[in-house]
């Protein structure tokens, strides 16, 4: 395995943890407040934050947010402001671990798209990690047992949502400075969403103004991680390590706010985990179909 491929599995393990910290303050948050507000002010210290550091550029402002792809930013704006939005939603409904057992899907379909999308070759043993992951993320979601409500399907559609955006942020990566393609999702997101948020303001207790500031720095923290992620390697080689999300997230569902692990959710956590771990063992091998 090349040492690129080594600093984006490390960088994609903390990407997780720091999403996995981010849900738990939205879960909290989002059950007081109402979500568009909640998504405007994480947006708000996001967009100030990226505009400090553009401010701070030595190319000077101008050149450093210079992009042939405005349209497209604009499109990954779009797409993330309605993957946080929903399944936030989707927290105060059905919980934490049940969200993420059906948002599990969405590592299987950056790794679909990445071929496609993308023109990463994916090998036979990727693809038979693919397939076992998805039978991972069947026994998580029990069908028929009650997951499939249609609260389930926000984070599903939240799932496909973050899914485009992902491989659309290591496309435009490709051709243009790292800076733009952080930059301009934060900036025109947060137009977005405080059109949104605006009207729906709610007072702010001050001890959730701490939980706020929070929420809203890791939320910067966890977008630089994983844009660094997918500048060290592939998507296609770092995905399978994006379920452990899964596990970081249970336990903050558990240890936070009492909810239950079934051990359905075990078994397929379980499954998913060793296929990911048989896609690292194929990627040290040469590929060959």
């Amino acid at each position: 395995m090349s040492g690129s491929n080594r600093r984006g599995i490390a960088l994609m393990i903390a990407t997780v943890f720091a999403f996995a910290c981010q849900d738990g303050f939205s879960r909290h948050l989002a059950e007081t407040y109402n979500t568009p507000m909640i998504v405007m002010l994480r947006y708000w210290v996001f967009a100030a934050f990226v505009m400090a550091l553009a401010l701070r550029r030595p190319e000077g402002l101008r050149a450093a947010v210079a992009t042939r792809r405005l349209p497209l930013h604009a499109l990954r704006a779009v797409l993330l402001v309605g993957e946080i939005a929903v399944i936030v939603w989707g927290y105060t409904l059905i919980g934490l671990i049940e969200s993420h057992a059906v948002f599990a899907v969405c590592p299987l379909l950056v790794v679909a798209l990445s071929g496609p999308m993308l023109g990463e070759r994916i090998s036979l043993g990727r693809l038979v990690a693919v397939g076992a992951g998805m039978l991972g993320v069947l026994i998580i979601l029990r069908p028929g047992a009650g997951v499939f409500s249609w609260p389930a399907l926000l984070p599903l559609a939240s799932a496909l949502l973050f899914a485009v955006y992902t491989v659309l942020t290591r496309l435009t990566a490709r051709d243009e400075p790292n800076f733009p393609v952080f930059f301009w999702p934060a900036v025109l997101g947060a137009v977005l969403i405080t059109a949104i948020g605006l009207p729906n303001w709610e007072p702010i207790r001050p001890l959730d103004w701490l939980f706020v500031l929070l929420y809203a720095a890791v939320s910067v923290i966890s977008n630089w991680l994983m844009l660094k992620t997918y500048e060290a390697a592939e998507a296609s080689a770092v995905q399978p390590f994006a379920y452990l999300q899964i596990v970081f997230v249970s336990v903050i569902g558990i240890v936070i706010y009492g909810e239950r692990l079934a051990p359905e959710v075990v078994l397929g956590t379980a499954v998913v985990v060793g296929a990911g771990l048989f896609a690292l063992m194929r990627e040290r091998k040469p590929a060959h179909g």
